[in-house]
């Protein structure tokens, strides 16, 4: 048996949707003379003309509220005509096809989406202005694909009007009309030292779904530039950089 036969179960899918998951870590996005957008340094492999670029914040609305919150997905344009490899430090891919429908995403969660949706920075009720992580998030909707990132396989919890509650950093999606709030629980024993260390969690209310992650979440980002350990965390992080400037 020649290498290459061996390697077979390895070989790309073939298809024809615009994004098609290679196995549960990869996606590859076929480009037609489009552009997409995609987690910063999260490009793995190409092929064909394609280029890469910063995407800014989208506009002075959206970058005023980033300047605020420190928040938000830290993305690149991808454009031209052929196909892309995306990954992010192996975490697990879902991903969605959106049909005029619209969704909230933790942005340290989201890989890429499709060139017709359209993407805004949400902030949970009730967050003071020093929370983050989890505590501002983007809002997706239109038609076309999301991939989101999950640090194992995720569970997909269905609303049904009781509150549920969760890790900021482990809710990863929910669906559109889903309220979202915090509750804290800071006493003494939060003050001393002897908390639960589960001070702050968001709360879900409404109809519709959550999906969690069995994780909460990477201390860095290193495909978006992000500082890490050791030599790795430096290469993955290197097209974010130069991208990113």
């Amino acid at each position: 048996m020649s290498v290459e036969a061996s390697l077979n179960e390895f070989k790309e899918t073939a298809g024809t949707e615009a994004f098609e998951m290679q196995g549960s870590k990869m996606v590859k996005v076929q480009l037609r003379d489009e552009t997409i957008q995609a987690k910063l340094g999260s490009m793995v492999a190409y092929q064909g003309d394609v280029k890469f670029e910063h995407a800014g914040s989208g506009g002075l609305k959206r970058m005023a509220k980033k300047a605020v919150t420190g928040e938000g997905a830290q993305l690149m344009k991808i454009s031209g005509s052929g196909e892309v490899f995306l990954a992010d430090l192996a975490q697990e891919i879902q991903l969605l096809k959106l049909s005029d429908e619209a969704i909230t995403v933790n942005g340290a969660n989201l890989l890429a989406f499709d060139a017709d949706i359209d993407w805004d920075i949400k902030k949970v009720d009730g967050v003071s202005g020093f929370m983050g992580g989890g505590m501002f998030n983007t809002h997706l909707s239109g038609s076309g694909y999301v991939g989101i990132l999950s640090d194992g396989p995720p569970v997909l919890l269905e609303l049904d009007g009781t509150d549920t509650f969760a890790d900021p950093q482990a809710a990863i999606t929910w669906s559109d009309g889903v309220k979202t709030s915090v509750k804290t629980d800071v006493n003494l024993k939060t003050f001393i030292g002897r908390g639960s260390g589960e001070t702050v969690q968001m709360a879900f209310s409404g109809n519709g779904w959550l999906l969690i992650q069995p994780s909460e979440g990477r201390v860095t980002s290193t495909a978006a530039g992000g500082s890490g350990g050791g030599a790795a965390s430096s290469a993955s992080g290197a097209l974010g950089k130069l991208i990113g400037g």
